[in-house]
């Protein structure tokens, strides 16, 4: 497997597998990403600024992220406390392939974005999920992240929603 930065060529597959992801997540009765984030434009945005990864593997996209190295606006009030405090990098809208969940795919894009913060000389990736999003919380225990408290989203249409902060100190 191979990571390469998201071009607009990309788009296509990146929102189908999107679309599974929130498939996915309506399943589970939750309401994350059911409210139209990422959309399409979020995407071109990421694409647009180089912060999107794709995790590819025999010419075929298996899952995406977005890699941030600016402060997340989301994450300056937390009910609880982060594990370190100044510049942090951060990973979201971390989605895996319909077919391709169950195979280390998530851990290895968590992976991946840790050497990406560590080459850019952070000392920690920060992330957020649901309360109940129970698989991504999983996925994120086994990458080492550590649960810092609740936080509220800031911002676009899921602007007061309620998430689980996490951190992994690298």
């Amino acid at each position: 497997m191979e990571f390469i930065v998201a071009a607009s060529e990309h788009l296509d597959r990146m929102c189908e597998i999107t679309d599974q992801a929130k498939s996915q997540l309506r399943r589970l009765s939750l309401d994350q990403w059911q409210k139209g984030y990422p959309s399409r434009q979020v995407w071109l945005s990421d694409i647009q600024k180089g912060c999107a990864y794709l995790a590819v593997e025999d010419g075929e996209i298996l899952g995406m992220f977005a890699f941030q190295t600016t402060p997340d606006p989301s994450y300056q009030v937390i009910e609880g406390r982060w594990l370190t405090d100044g510049a942090y990098a951060s990973m979201h809208r971390v989605c895996v392939a319909d077919g391709c969940k169950g195979k280390g795919i998530a851990g290895r894009m968590f992976a991946y974005g840790f050497l990406l913060a560590k080459e850019a000389g952070f000392l920690s990736v920060k992330i957020d999920t649901h309360p109940e999003n129970l698989p991504m919380q999983r996925a994120l225990d086994k990458a080492g992240f550590k649960a810092c408290g609740r936080l509220r989203l800031v911002g676009g249409c899921e602007d007061g929603d309620v998430r689980i902060g996490f951190e992994k100190i690298l």
